[in-house]
């Protein structure tokens, strides 16, 4: 069997069969990882691709990779968290991550959904710990999607004063759920 290192010299030079190999050698493991992070099979297949497509154009570096599970992983992770990080500012984007969370959960067992209302009902105390000001920030940005100017026109705040208590905010509950032991940018896109 070839070796990740021979088929990563050969795609170097632009072998798309290696790549392909490549690609099926590693594509189930990290979409189970992918789908562990962002609990979506959609998302988490377009991810994987991401990932690939980002390694097929820089395949001419690829010969300097010496271990390439843990920098698919890496790069994947990356991929994962700048998704979630976008998606958590973004309404709409949040709906279809919360139908897509709730379509698999159907298929995961009760401890998982269990903890899941758990971690909800964690990210909701934290929310109402807010002040009512900050909580109205936070609750006009994240689930109507307002921008901070819109944000600032509806409350006559100046824009500086809404982007600083939403990141105060955001502060706040990621402590939060840290003291509970939960990956905040794991689950902000999952709070209302």
């Amino acid at each position: 069997m070839i070796t990740d290192a021979e088929l990563q010299m050969q795609i170097a030079g632009g072998d798309e069969s290696s790549f392909q190999q490549l690609f099926e050698r590693h594509r189930a493991k990290l979409f189970n990882y992918l789908l562990s992070i962002v609990k979506s099979r959609e998302i988490a297949e377009e991810l994987v691709i991401d990932v690939f497509l980002r390694l097929w154009t820089g395949r001419e570096l690829l010969t300097e990779i010496q271990n390439m599970d843990a920098f698919l992983h890496k790069v994947a992770y990356n991929k994962a968290i700048d998704f979630l990080r976008i998606s958590s500012r973004n309404a709409s984007l949040q709906k279809l991550v919360r139908r897509e969370i709730m379509a698999s959960s159907k298929e995961r067992s009760a401890d998982y959904r269990l903890q899941e209302q758990e971690y909800r009902e964690i990210i909701r105390r934290a929310i109402h710990q807010l002040s009512p000001q900050r909580r109205l920030v936070f609750m006009l940005s994240r689930v109507e999607g307002l921008t901070y100017d819109q944000i600032a026109e509806r409350l006559n705040l100046s824009r500086n004063t809404v982007r600083n208590t939403l990141a105060e905010t955001l502060r706040s509950i990621r402590s939060h759920l840290r003291k509970h032991g939960i990956n905040p940018i794991l689950l902000l896109i999952t709070i209302v």
